[in-house]
């Protein structure tokens, strides 16, 4: 449950930076998704998530991964 959750989290502030972007014509609202990118890739290396932390925290159940083998 907590990958479904943080991928739609990352999903929605990275299309949402992108849009701010667009329709603000303000550049800096990539900050937003080069700090999301930035985050993936680290998770992908350590394998650590800072909002699983997070939703552990708030009491969020995990069911599993659904990207698990």
């Amino acid at each position: 449950m907590y990958n479904k959750i943080a991928h739609a989290f990352a999903g929605t502030l990275i299309l949402t930076s992108l849009l701010l972007t667009y329709f603000t014509d303000n550049k800096n609202w990539l900050w937003i998704a080069a700090f999301v990118g930035t985050n993936l890739l680290q998770n992908s290396i350590t394998n650590w998530c800072l909002l699983h932390q997070i939703l552990k925290k708030l009491g969020v159940k995990d069911e599993g991964s659904s990207c698990s083998v």
